[in-house]
């Protein structure tokens, strides 16, 4: 239930979510029918034969599973500009773009005034229970984010990523307000189209700000360490462009130099307490609450292929908590974190009932599933989300594997385990993105002795050998030896315990696993990429697995390996 704007009241935002979730099969049949009733004028479910039908049974009877690409000549006449009811009875205006570095392409997806209002449900919700173990006060967020560039679709719809759409939207704004969570970087800095002048500016405004800075946040985890990262290399220039009151030459766009040469004013005293917090630290340990004293807590999403970052956010955050934020994708939300106390590994995300309808497809043994309805799931059992949402999406497979991990009254807690089709497969093996990661991580442990740390990490499928291997990509935040490479690789190898992997390798049926270290700076080069071809940065996750259909990526992986290691791991 969304709590009216501009009154928050926290109490109130709890009493409804504990109510709501106490009741979640009653509310997911409501939902669905509310769905059905206002898209019954709908082509799509017409052509379907559902007939205005709005009862469960006929819903799931008449109604496929489905991807993307089922829908995806739906979703593109709209697109065009054909605003008969297509996929749902009121027109849809605007366009979400997913961030395409799964697939190396954006996604058309529908967004309409349903999805902004079950955004600002959400944020409300997890808010409300963050604020209940962290309270704020009335102050700032340093917010690391940042609006891609709209554009109109051939048929004249507005179209941009879903983070886009949502920060540009007055009612982002307003809730932001109420939640005493004003972000310090004005307009001109979250959507200036350059995104390392952004960066700049925002970290600049964190610091003008900086006694008011209540959290530090970012859609993920990933942008805050790369926002920090990028402090450590300019922290001296922005110590200058506070003391004497001007801007440096590097931020060029006009409407960002207007909108900074606002807040600048010379202030010296600031400049050396900056000066002297970043001279006093040890390898930038603590570096956010040196610099943010007032901050309660660090925000973002923190779980899946996020975790990889959570021991450099943890080396610039000291003792301040890390709260991880909330399940959604661009389809639209899931699911809140209402047990912020929970340490970050271990979180899990409650299901709003109200905002969707759920379903979860059952991964056991390869086999077929039917999917089961929200309260339905098991405890410790694993499934892939199917959603129906407002905005004409339905029973649409989302791609999300979740493990139950228990209930919150009558709703499940979910833990985000990894997207369903990102699998490294050669021949009967399936490792997928969290085998992945578990690989890395063991591996990485080996690196500890030396100091150093995987900076990111990616993958590709290599059947241009024979027998086909893995290949694993590594930035490194060092020159690591050849000796602790060489066995880097071969741990690697032998942590996909994947029993298809293991019998396929010691029959050499899958050829030894290589191990490439990248030249420094390679991942950045990567999100430059996609940045150029529209993505935002705040929706930006590194793509893990990395197919031939990628070819311009994988062409820069490939193209700054500066050392190749082959496992011999399963030598003889």
């Amino acid at each position: 239930m969304l709590e009216k704007i501009g009154e928050f009241n926290m109490e109130k935002v709890i009493e409804d979510f504990e109510a709501m979730t106490s009741d979640a099969e009653r509310i997911q049949k409501e939902t669905l029918k509310k769905i059905l009733e206002q898209n019954r004028a709908a082509e799509y479910l017409q052509l379907l034969g559902l007939n205005g039908r709005t009862d469960l049974e006929s819903f799931k009877r008449v109604v496929p599973l489905v991807t993307h690409t089922d829908l995806d000549p739906y979703i593109q006449r709209i697109a065009d500009g054909d605003s008969s009811p297509v996929l749902t009875g009121k027109p849809i205006t605007t366009i979400s773009l997913s961030s395409g570095t799964t697939q190396g392409r954006s996604k058309f997806i529908p967004f309409n005034d349903e999805l902004m209002e079950n955004t600002m449900q959400i944020y409300q919700t997890s808010f409300a229970f963050r604020n209940r173990e962290f309270p704020i006060g009335n102050g700032k967020a340093l917010q690391f984010i940042y609006g891609s560039k709209q554009f109109q679709t051939k048929g004249g719809l507005a179209a941009g990523t879903a983070t886009t759409n949502v920060y540009r939207c007055s009612k982002f704004k307003e809730t932001m307000k109420a939640m005493q969570t004003p972000c310090c970087s004005p307009d001109e800095v979250i959507f200036g189209l350059e995104f390392h002048q952004s960066l700049y500016c925002h970290l600049l405004c964190g610091l003008l700000f900086s006694d008011e800075v209540q959290l530090v946040s970012s859609t993920f985890a990933h942008s805050i360490v790369q926002a920090f990262r990028t402090f450590e290399l300019l922290w001296e220039e922005l110590c200058a462009d506070i003391r004497d009151g001007s801007l440096s030459s590097r931020i060029t766009v006009p409407s960002i130099r207007a909108a900074m040469l606002k807040l600048l004013k010379p202030n010296p005293e600031l400049a050396d307490s900056v000066y002297r917090k970043c001279s006093g630290l040890s390898n930038w340990y603590g570096l956010i609450p040196a610099l943010f004293p007032n901050a309660k807590y660090i925000y973002g999403v923190m779980t899946g292929s996020m975790e990889l970052y959570l021991n450099k956010l943890r080396h610039y955050a000291a003792d301040l908590p890390l709260l991880s934020a909330d399940y959604g994708a661009s389809e639209g939300w899931i699911a809140a974190n209402v047990n912020p106390k929970v340490p970050t590994e271990m979180t899990t995300y409650v299901v709003l009932p109200n905002i969707g309808y759920f379903e979860f497809i059952p991964l056991r043994d390869g086999i077929d599933f039917k999917p089961v309805g929200l309260t339905e799931v098991k405890i410790g059992e694993e499934y892939e989300v199917v959603v129906t949402n407002f905005a004409g999406l339905y029973r649409y497979r989302l791609g999300d594997v979740v493990k139950v991990m228990g209930f919150h009254n009558s709703t499940p807690e979910l833990k985000f385990l990894c997207r369903s089709n990102l699998l490294l497969t050669i021949n009967i093996d399936k490792n997928t993105e969290k085998d992945l990661q578990i690989s890395v991580e063991e591996a990485a442990k080996l690196l500890a002795a030396e100091k150093l740390e995987v900076v990111d990490f990616s993958s590709h499928v290599d059947l241009s050998t024979d027998p086909g291997h893995y290949v694993i990509f590594w930035e490194l935040s060092g020159e690591a030896s050849q000796e602790v490479l060489s066995e880097c690789c071969n741990c690697l190898d032998k942590s996909f315990v994947d029993a298809g992997y293991m019998s396929s390798r010691k029959v050499n049926v899958i050829g030894p696993l290589e191990l490439r270290i990248l030249r420094k700076g390679t991942f950045h080069k990567v999100l430059n990429h996609y940045l150029a071809q529209g993505s935002a940065v705040n929706q930006f996750k590194t793509p893990r697995c990395v197919g031939v259909n990628n070819s311009k990526v994988l062409q820069i992986l490939c193209g700054s390996a500066v050392r190749s290691f082959t496992s011999t791991a399963y030598d003889k």
